[in-house]
C-alpha cells in the first residue's frame, strides 16, 4: 500500500441541473468571464491554490505533492519531466503556468522533500446545501473551481497516475479561441466527470502555446506524468496532426474526444434512432452540416458502422472531390462521401434525406427544409448552446426524432457517456492505443444500453449520468483486449 493523490470534484455531479452548472453549458460564463479580464482565472478557478510540482521522477514528486497537501493544504500535482535542456524545462514550466499558482522545482534544484514551502494557502472549504441554486459564475466564485486533490492509500504497489485533459484553448466550447486561461473551467468540469462517472482520476492542463510542434513537445516531455492524455478544445486541422503524432510517439493512450468522443455518442445515438423508425444505417441518406473535427470524426465512425450515403456541408458549402478550400483531411472525405459529387446546396442535399447531424451553427436549419425530408426523418441538431433547429421546430415540421445537446430536452448526446468509461477500460486493461475497433466497440456499447422495448422517440440514449454505460464501455473494452480474435460486434 502507498499514498496517492486524487482529484476529487468540490460538488457531488449527481444530478442534470449539477451537471448542467459544472460543465455545459453553464461553464461557459466562467469561462467569458476570464476571457474579458484574465485575473478572474483565480476566483472561478482552482488555480490560486494549486501547484505544479516537478522532478525528474514522478514518485518524488508525488512525495513532496503529498508533503505539501499535508502542511500546507496546498492541491499539488506531481509531474515528472523527462531528463532536458534548461531552455526546454523553462518552456515547459511557462507553458503550464495557466493551471497553477506556481511550479515547485525544488527537486531539481537538489531540494529536500521536506523543504519548507513559503506560497501561502488560499484554499477553500463550502458547505452549500442546494449548489444548483446559484448563479453558475457565482458557485465557481465561492467553491474556487470545481476541483481539489485528496490524500488516499492506494492498495495496489503501481502508481496510479491522472489522465491529462490536454487543451490550447483554441477551440472552447463554442466560444471559440478563448485561450487557455479562459478554457481552465471547462477543463476542471472534466475533470469532474472523470472522477464523477467513472473514478478516473484527471488533471487539467491549459498550455499557452498554441503551436502543433510546441504542443507534442510538451506533452512528450510529460509523458510519464499521465496515465493517458485527452486532448480538449483544440481547433481543426491542428488537432488532427496533433493526436496523429502523439499517438505515434508516445506509450500511453492518446484521444481526442472532441472527435472520437462525440462521434462514439453520436453514431450509437443514430443506430438507436434509425432502429426505432425501422431503417438500415447503410441504407440511410444521411447530410451534416458541420466539417471540423467532430464532424470529420463523426463522418469516418459511421462509416466504420456501414453508413455509405454521406454528404457533409462545411462553412465553404458542400464538399466535395477537387474543392479548392479542402484540406487534406477533407479531400480524404470527399473521396469516401457526396459519390455523385453534387455542387448544391443544404436545402437541395436535405430533399429525400433520412437523417440530418449538426455539429455546426444555431438556427442554420429551416423548418420547410425539414418538412422536404423522407418520412420519420432522424435530426441531431447538436449545436451548443443553441441548436441548429428547436426540438419543438423540427418535431412540428414532421421530424420523428429528435436530439441536442443540451440537457434541457430529451435525447441529450453528451460526451460524457464515452470518454469516462472508455478511459477506465484502456487503463485497466493496459492499453496504449484507442484503436479504431475499440470505437466501434464503445459505440456499440452504449448504444446496447438501451433495450429494444425501452427504445423510444425522446429516449434514444441512456441518461447522461449513468454510471452503468461506463461500466459497460470498460467492461467491454478489457474483453476485447483479453480476448481481441473472438471478439465480434
Amino acid at each position: 500500500m502507498l499514498e496517492n493523490i486524487e482529484i476529487i470534484p468540490k460538488i457531488e455531479i449527481n444530478s442534470k441541473e449539477i451537471l448542467a452548472l459544472v460543465y455545459t453549458p453553464s461553464v461557459a460564463k466562467s469561462s467569458l468571464e476570464i476571457r474579458d479580464n484574465l485575473d478572474r482565472v483565480f476566483d472561478l478557478t482552482n488555480r490560486s491554490n494549486s501547484i505544479a510540482v516537478i522532478s525528474y521522477d514522478y514518485r518524488s514528486s508525488l512525495s513532496r505533492a503529498i508533503h505539501l497537501k499535508r502542511k500546507y493544504a496546498l492541491d499539488a500535482y506531481p509531474l515528472e519531466i523527462k531528463e532536458c535542456a534548461k531552455d526546454d524545462l523553462e518552456f515547459v514550466i511557462d507553458n503550464i503556468m495557466p493551471n497553477f499558482m506556481g511550479v515547485d522545482s525544488v527537486l531539481i534544484e537538489g531540494g529536500e522533500i521536506d523543504a519548507d514551502c513559503d506560497i501561502p494557502t488560499q484554499s477553500k472549504n463550502c458547505f452549500i446545501q442546494n449548489p444548483e441554486e446559484l448563479e453558475p459564475v457565482k458557485l465557481r466564485e465561492i467553491f474556487g473551481g470545481v476541483i481539489e486533490t485528496k490524500i488516499y492509500i492506494q492498495n495496489e504497489d503501481k502508481i496510479r497516475k491522472p489522465v491529462a485533459v490536454l487543451s490550447d484553448g483554441s477551440a472552447v466550447l463554442g466560444l471559440g479561441n478563448i485561450g487557455a486561461e479562459a478554457g481552465l473551467p471547462v477543463m476542471e468540469g472534466k475533470a469532474t466527470l472523470f472522477k464523477s462517472i467513472a473514478n478516473v482520476d484527471a488533471m487539467p492542463l491549459c498550455v499557452r502555446t498554441q503551436n502543433p510542434d510546441e504542443i507534442i513537445k510538451i506533452a512528450d516531455l510529460l509523458e510519464n506524468s499521465f496515465a493517458g492524455i485527452n486532448l480538449e478544445d483544440i481547433s481543426a486541422p491542428r488537432c488532427f496532426e496533433i493526436e496523429e503524432k502523439l499517438i505515434e510517439k508516445l506509450n500511453i493512450p492518446v484521444f481526442h474526444d472532441d472527435q472520437h468522443g462525440t462521434a462514439i455518442i453520436v453514431s450509437a445515438g443514430i443506430l438507436n434512432a434509425l432502429k426505432l423508425v425501422k431503417k438500415e444505417l447503410e441504407n440511410a441518406k444521411i447530410i451534416m452540416s458541420g466539417a471540423g473535427a467532430a464532424g470529420c470524426a463523426i463522418c469516418k465512425q459511421l462509416l466504420r458502422l456501414g453508413a455509405k450515403d454521406i454528404t457533409m456541408f462545411d462553412i465553404n458549402g458542400i464538399v466535395r472531390a477537387g474543392r479548392a478550400q479542402n484540406d487534406s483531411y477533407l479531400d480524404e472525405l470527399a473521396l469516401k462521401t457526396n459519390l455523385d459529387n453534387k455542387n448544391c446546396t443544404l436545402s437541395e442535399a436535405l430533399y429525400g434525406a433520412d437523417v440530418f447531424i449538426g455539429v455546426s451553427k444555431g438556427g442554420i436549419l429551416d423548418s420547410e427544409w425539414v418538412k422536404n425530408m423522407a418520412q420519420n426523418p432522424v435530426i441531431f441538431a447538436l449545436a451548443n448552446p443553441t441548436p441548429e433547429i428547436m426540438p419543438d421546430v423540427a418535431l412540428a415540421s414532421g421530424a420523428k426524432i429528435v436530439a441536442t445537446g443540451r440537457s434541457d430536452f430529451p435525447n441529450q448526446i453528451n460526451n460524457s457517456l464515452v470518454f469516462p468509461g472508455l478511459f477506465r477500460g484502456v487503463i485497466d486493461s493496459g492499453l496504449k492505443k484507442i484503436t479504431d475497433d475499440i470505437k466501434i466497440l464503445t459505440s456499440i456499447s452504449v448504444a446496447s444500453m438501451v433495450q429494444d422495448s425501452e427504445l423510444d422517440e425522446e429516449y434514444i440514449i441512456p441518461d447522461a449520468l449513468n454510471k452503468d454505460v461506463a461500466k459497460n464501455i470498460s467492461a467491454c473494452i478489457i474483453e476485447y483486449v483479453r480476448n481481441p480474435n473472438t471478439h465480434t460486434y
